[in-house]
């Protein structure tokens, strides 16, 4: 179907810079931009910010649905991630990772079972066209689980599959080597030491067991397939030479600045929690992603567990680091879809798509008033 429409009055967020015009969209693709605003019919943007649409590339926001309280597991998976999609493009993400845990790191904390059921839950969404950002699959394996590599042999084909990330939970090192951190989030668990030195005794040893042949396997296998890898709390230096032995593109949440600078040095992308941006520091303990950010080591964002967080976070990197608009807003779009091989979409420029995400800035706070996918205005 031939369509078209033009947004007046927008200060447009491009790659180099900002622009104060109007942008003409056809047939779901932009074909215009221009500083002069056009005397056709058009949407008024009142002078609101015009973003592309925010690419997440690692949420975990879908299982909050599946599992709105502990023990309570939702019926429908579908309806789950239909209430999780909705969120999303309310946060302006146009383009989503779903996030799925591939084993555990904790026995019987429930997430192997929600593996099939989110996967299904995507394929049917998809085909249907019940879902209003595009959704595809980020497999993220815990590496320190004898099912693991069970798990995700029977997902690796699936086309929906765009990402694979591999993560070792084991407390002590990576995320959790401030063990007080680790006892603090698990303090809903009411263990006694001695509770939690077993536990820790059990979790190294499956790490010893399991962790290096699951990721070496899984790693042949993304290659093998060309889907993009992942690493995930790199702490040590030994931790990035790992990682760029494994061939990642991207590392996850790199949990030190002397991680991050190795990191960064290789050409490999930096992603940090937009959270931890947000609230001005990592819940476990770990790096700041602003003092990243102001030392030049942060590529992306991810809204992680929080959706609301991505806007906020990239804006909070232009108001409180300094960095320029254009390059805060890349951390949550044309980065993203620079590494992700994503060429299609992630920046206001003739010839994308024209995910369009319109932004007014309340009180510092990035508010979204529209969102648009391929020139279909969704919210």
């Amino acid at each position: 179907m031939n369509t078209s429409i033009i947004f007046n009055n927008a200060k447009m967020v491009l790659r180099d810079g900002v622009l104060d015009g109007s942008l003409a969209v056809q047939d779901g693709m932009i074909a215009d931009i221009s500083s002069t605003a056009t005397a056709q019919p058009a949407v008024d943007m009142e002078g609101d910010y015009l973003l592309p649409g925010l690419i997440e590339m690692h949420t975990d926001n879908l299982e909050k649905h599946l599992i709105p309280r502990p023990g309570v597991e939702w019926p429908s998976a579908l309806s789950a991630l239909i209430a999780h999609d909705l969120q999303m493009m309310g946060s302006g993400i146009t383009t989503v990772y779903d996030s799925i845990f591939v084993g555990e790191y904790m026995r019987g904390n429930g997430r192997k079972a929600l593996l099939k059921r989110s996967i299904q839950a995507n394929h049917e969404g998809r085909d249907q066209g019940f879902l209003r950002a595009e959704h595809f699959l980020h497999l993220r394996c815990e590496l320190a689980d004898e099912h693991t590599l069970s798990l995700f042999s029977e997902h690796a084909d699936d086309p929906l599959l765009k990402l694979v990330s591999v993560m070792d939970h084991t407390p002590g090192q990576r995320q959790w080597s401030d063990l007080s951190k680790w006892r603090l989030y698990h303090s809903d668990k009411k263990w006694t030491d001695e509770d939690a030195a077993r536990v820790i005794a059990e979790r190294t040893e499956a790490q010893r067991l399991y962790a290096e042949p699951t990721r070496q396997a899984i790693v042949a296998m993304a290659h093998e397939r060309n889907i993009p890898l992942a690493s995930h709390d790199d702490t040590t230096l030994e931790h990035v030479e790992e990682s760029i032995e494994s061939g990642v593109s991207i590392c996850e949440f790199p949990t030190t600045m002397e991680a991050a600078r190795a990191i960064k040095e290789r050409g490999l992308t930096v992603a940090m929690g937009a959270p931890n941006v947000v609230r001005g520091g990592s819940h476990s303990g770990n790096v700041s992603a602003l003092d990243l950010a102001a030392e030049g080591l942060l590529d992306a964002l991810s809204s992680d567990y929080a959706p609301k967080s991505l806007i906020h976070g990239a804006f909070l990197l232009h108001q409180k680091v300094g960095l320029p608009l254009p390059k805060a807003i890349a951390t949550v779009s044309t980065n993203l879809a620079d590494v992700l091989g994503l060429n299609d979409r992630g920046e206001l420029a003739v010839g994308k798509r024209a995910d369009l995400v319109q932004v007014r800035i309340f009180q510092d706070v990035p508010v979204v008033r529209g969102v648009w996918r391929e020139g279909r205005r969704v919210i």
